[in-house]
């Protein structure tokens, strides 16, 4: 399974980026999909997931700015990201969870997101 993450750049505080997310497995029965994030000095840690019936979870620190969304027509996830702030500069990864009698995970490659004026 490939996961391709695209959409970081550099923006400022309190503006907005949208990140997505192509899966090349269809996503649409029986998986979880998220983003993660790794910030300099940091752990990576959870910022959305959302399962293939719609359920969504957030980190803390991104309630009520942030709003995963996803098309499962078109094996996409969508991280949209409001009210930037500088500490939500960090390296944003794609992340997959399937069940097919087994839980397998994937992890798609990294994309870069600094806030900074």
């Amino acid at each position: 399974v490939q996961l391709q993450a695209s959409g970081g750049g550099l923006v400022q505080p309190g503006g907005s980026l949208r990140l997505a997310c192509t899966s090349s497995r269809n996503i649409a029965r029986d998986n979880v999909m998220g983003f993660y994030r790794q910030r300099p000095g940091n752990q990576r840690e959870k910022v959305a997931t959302i399962t293939s019936a719609g359920v969504t979870t957030y980190g803390d620190s991104v309630k009520d700015r942030f709003t995963i969304s996803r098309d499962n027509a078109k094996n996409t996830v969508d991280l949209q990201m409001n009210s930037l702030k500088p500490d939500d500069t960090a390296v944003y990864f794609c992340n997959a969870v399937f069940f097919d009698g087994n839980w397998s995970e994937y992890w798609g490659q990294g994309t870069l997101v600094t806030v900074s004026s």
